[in-house]
């Protein structure tokens, strides 16, 4: 059997935090999405094609990777962004809703079974004091229910990031705290399979443990974050700077007001 794959979103389904070689992916990149469409290539003639990008929002994704996607006539898609909207001092729940309701009804209206996904407490994980931590899963949120309307909307399957078991765990997350690890990947892969099973698609599981990628290293490490993590969060500390301090005052000033005034 024939199936056509089509992934869109961010970094995560870019692949970042799991490095492989470049024989096994050009982009030095690999992650849950292209472990999937291997697991399912163990069953199935699969034409896969990841659109995904590093830094896309929710508006980006719609502009740069929807019309392709459409193009591939995806008989499975995905689409799992939102996060970095939640970071940027752009942030606007009906601009996302609208983004996001668009890419949904074009991948069902080209028949594909649709993969999305519930966003967990993601300033937990990389580990943001309290003052930012609260407004930025208020955000979240805001995301999830925006997908709960697309799933209600258009069906599809998705999995619930804050249910799946060691979510909080350092082993699942990259150097960054940002990204998946390998084994996070692995996860996230197998989640979706596990679904995806459900549905009738007879596929052996991708593993959960490592292989294929490189063996963790400090120095690869210590080399991503300096020539990428670094700039990234300096670049969203930039973005994000104003509002902090915005949240910081309210909720000083909050705390200082007795209660029933």
């Amino acid at each position: 059997m024939y199936l056509r794959v089509a992934s869109l979103g961010d970094s995560s389904t870019f692949g970042i935090g799991d490095p492989v070689p470049h024989a096994v992916s050009p982009t030095g990149w690999r992650g849950w999405a292209r472990l999937l469409a291997d697991a399912l290539g163990t069953s199935y003639d699969v034409s896969f094609c990841n659109l995904a990008v590093s830094g896309a929002t929710a508006a980006t994704v719609r502009t740069g990777q929807l019309e392709e996607a459409v193009a591939h006539r995806p008989d499975v898609a995905s689409l799992v962004v939102g996060i970095n909207d939640t970071m940027r001092s752009t942030w606007d729940t009906r601009r996302v809703r609208e983004d996001l309701m668009t890419c949904a009804e074009a991948l069902q209206s080209t028949g594909a079974l649709l993969l999305t996904a519930r966003f967990h407490d993601h300033g937990a994980a990389i580990g943001l004091p309290g003052v930012l931590r609260r407004p930025m899963l208020a955000r979240i949120e805001r995301v999830n229910a925006v997908y709960d309307e697309v799933h209600a909307t258009y069906g599809g399957l998705r999995v619930d990031l804050a249910a799946q078991p060691g979510i909080f765990r350092r082993e699942s997350w990259s150097v960054d705290r940002l990204h998946p690890s390998e084994r996070g990947h692995r996860a996230l892969a197998g989640a979706f399979a596990s679904l995806l099973q459900r549905e009738g698609l007879d596929f052996a599981s991708p593993s959960p443990e490592p292989s294929g990628g490189f063996e963790p290293s400090w120095r690869r490490d210590l080399a991503w974050m300096a020539a990428e993590g670094v700039p990234w969060m300096g670049r969203r500390a930039r973005d994000l700077a104003p509002w902090a301090v915005r949240l910081a005052w309210t909720e000083g000033v909050r705390g200082r007001v007795p209660a029933g005034h």
